[in-house]
């Protein structure tokens, strides 16, 4: 957060000393943080909204894995579209918008960052099975399981942060200093429950299902460079799948890796008192989460052929096409 100054203006003047006053920084500094974060969230809803319309589309991308990836693309969404805006309302000026959308846009805060973190967990699960437990994935991980894992996932994050924010939510504004403040404080309890929950557990699933997948990735890498004197159709075919299994996996797991070189140090600040963490580094942190919601369709682009040939029909207006969800685009 930006410093305040004495002499600087008050956001409600007719309120005298019961109102905040405006934030103020560097001018040059200001423009550039503002246009720079408000870059990022145009982009963030762009891309992310062409990975929901492209997965929910085309009837080839039915797939679970590609619906987990819808999934991190509505929260990343969310990231670009509420979270983001608020922050540069926060950053250039005072809350404007009252005590309730500030306690609703703290909600879906919480809300965003559980369920992106349970849309990791979900992610790594899914490749364990498709890696370490191949002959029983299409049985076990079909499209109505990983539907409701993923409506699961939602309902869970609504629920429980509803919980930790249950006094918030009842009495708005109950933690602000004075008008034009939007402000949270969660109690040591909560904030415990709340690091064992969406931050050590899930974390501690998601190394142990990749590293896990490494080891098998690494050992069948292995078995395919020993010579083999025959090999019949049906194991060509089962070879080609596991070698496009273990790509997603790599894709997958790249994604994954930057989501938690990200959450990390957002997490830490976010258990940080105040008084020990400078606003300019909590800030760089923010900004460093904001990121990844953009990262990720990126990533996607990069590694995935069926995503940049989606994007060229969505930009192409080809889409809307009769028939076009039928296009083969893998």
């Amino acid at each position: 957060m930006m410093e305040i100054q004495e002499g600087a203006e008050l956001c409600f003047p007719e309120l005298l000393n019961a109102s905040c006053r405006k934030p103020t920084a560097p001018q040059s500094q200001a423009v550039i943080l503002q246009i720079l974060l408000f870059l990022i969230s145009v982009v963030t809803v762009v891309l992310n909204l062409l990975v929901i319309i492209s997965v929910s589309h085309f009837r080839q991308l039915h797939v679970p894995s590609n619906l987990l990836l819808v999934s991190l693309a509505v929260s990343d969404f969310l990231v670009g579209l509420v979270l983001m805006p608020s922050e540069i309302l926060l950053q250039i000026s005072c809350w404007f918008l009252g005590d309730l959308l500030c306690s609703l846009y703290n909600f879906v805060t919480f809300i965003v960052t559980s369920a992106s973190v349970g849309n990791m967990v979900l992610i790594s699960i899914d490749r364990y099975f498709a890696i370490c437990v191949p002959l029983h994935y299409q049985t076990r991980v079909t499209v109505e399981r990983v539907t409701l894992c993923i409506c699961v996932c939602w309902c869970g994050s609504v629920l429980y942060n509803g919980l930790i924010l249950k006094k918030e939510l009842s009495q708005p504004g109950r933690f602000n200093s004075c008008y034009g403040e939007c402000v949270i404080v969660i109690t040591f309890t909560a904030g415990a429950a709340d690091l064992v929950v969406t931050f050590i557990a899930p974390i501690i699933v998601i190394v142990v299902l990749y590293l896990r997948v490494f080891v098998v990735a690494v050992s069948q890498a292995r078995a395919m460079r020993l010579p083999v004197l025959a090999i019949t159709h049906e194991q060509s075919v089962h070879v080609s799948v596991k070698k496009s299994e273990m790509k997603a996996a790599k894709t997958l797991g790249v994604v994954v890796l930057v989501f938690l070189i990200s959450f990390f140090p957002y997490y830490c600040i976010g258990l940080t008192r105040e008084n020990s963490v400078s606003g300019s580094a909590a800030s760089f942190v923010l900004y460093l989460y904001y990121l990844n919601s953009c990262l990720n369709p990126l990533i996607y682009a990069l590694f995935y052929p069926w995503f940049r040939k989606a994007i060229k029909l969505i930009v192409t207006r080809k889409f809307l096409q009769p028939d076009s969800c039928e296009a083969n685009i893998l």
